[in-house]
């Protein structure tokens, strides 16, 4: 137990939660503040029951925004990569952050931070402590992303962008678009994707490796009702900006857009219509809610064709079956049923 005033826990990802550490560290702890950031991380902690807030922002500026003690829980997919990642952290702050790193049962104090919590929390733990050092991040034409296993998916801002083919995978900025220099197997129409989105701040972007989550997520099965159909072109980290109470279904362009929409959407119970090339690159597992179609363009990419039914989309409420039927009526032989789940 932790004496005086309480911390705050701040969530990064998805494994915290479905690994159990938050619950154990609640344990130990006794009652705290939660904060979750990340897209997963949020799908994770609602189908884990435990009492949050959720903050759709990198962990940095979370810890930017709060006063009094506070550390970050991680789960990295080996210890190495969880200690880059609480060094990428903490080069972005001005003070110091208290880590607990999960997967090598580590309490890191990063540039002087706060070590009497971090001692406080090594011995709640059992962890050991750590006093480390984290270099102030330059704002760089390059971009390094670090902790790589080679054949896992890159992605950048939620697209992927090729594959690693080392420990390190380097990024440069050229004029507002991203180039591989080197470690990666580029995907070159993830590329086209990204690049559609617009020009990209590098330097600021959300660069990730691996896959999103490993956890099969919680399905709920709802009866189809009606509402809003909303648009996720390439941009499923954008899911819970979105989506709210008052929609009926997602229409999802693009083949890890569709995988992760229908991930989250499925302990929500909205159905998915994905649209694809059929080539997913296994950032999360396949599951799709009840009521959802994943169609696989046959003339042409699911970018264009994606578009086309985007612009079917009715500006008022609509029955989620009637609409879904009408699109494949429409599309004909240019698209066929990959997954059927109506």
């Amino acid at each position: 137990m932790i004496s005086g005033d309480r911390p705050v826990m701040v969530v990064h990802g998805p494994e915290p939660f479905d690994r159990g550490d938050v619950g154990r560290l609640l344990d130990a702890l006794g009652p705290c503040r939660v904060l979750v950031s990340g897209v997963m991380g949020r799908t994770a902690a609602e189908e884990s029951g435990v009492a949050c807030e959720y903050c759709g922002v990198p962990p940095s500026m979370v810890f930017a925004h709060l006063t009094g003690p506070a550390f970050l829980l991680n789960r990295g997919k080996t210890p190495e990569s969880g200690m880059v990642f609480g060094e990428i952290v903490a080069g972005r702050l001005k003070g110091g952050p208290v880590h607990v790193e999960c997967s090598s049962e580590t309490v890191f104090c990063w540039n002087g931070g706060d070590r009497a919590l971090a001692g406080d929390l090594a011995r709640a733990l059992g962890y050991d402590r750590v006093t480390a050092t984290a270099a102030a991040r330059p704002r760089e034409a390059v971009r390094t992303i670090r902790g790589c296993l080679p054949g896992e998916p890159v992605c950048v801002n939620g697209i992927v962008i090729g594959r690693a083919t080392a420990a390190e995978v380097l990024l440069r900025d050229a004029g507002g678009e991203v180039e591989a220099v080197s470690g990666l197997d580029v995907k070159p129409h993830g590329l086209e994707k990204l690049h559609r989105t617009g020009r990209i701040d590098l330097a600021a972007a959300w660069c990730k490796s691996g896959h999103i989550r490993q956890k099969a997520p919680a399905q709920v099965t709802v009866p189809g009702k009606s509402g809003r159909v909303v648009l996720l072109d390439h941009c499923a980290h954008r899911f819970y900006d979105l989506v709210t109470p008052a929609t009926c279904g997602v229409l999802a362009i693009g083949d890890d857009t569709t995988t992760v929409a229908g991930h989250i959407a499925g302990h929500l119970g909205i159905p998915v219509l994905g649209v694809t090339d059929g080539d997913p690159d296994g950032v999360v597992g396949g599951t799709f809610p009840p009521g959802s179609l994943v169609l696989e363009a046959i003339a042409g990419r699911d970018d264009e064709i994606g578009l086309t039914i985007a612009g079917m989309i009715p500006d008022r409420e609509t029955d989620w079956s009637c609409w879904v039927d009408n699109v494949l009526e429409t599309m004909g032989n240019s698209v066929r049923p990959a997954l059927d789940l109506r």
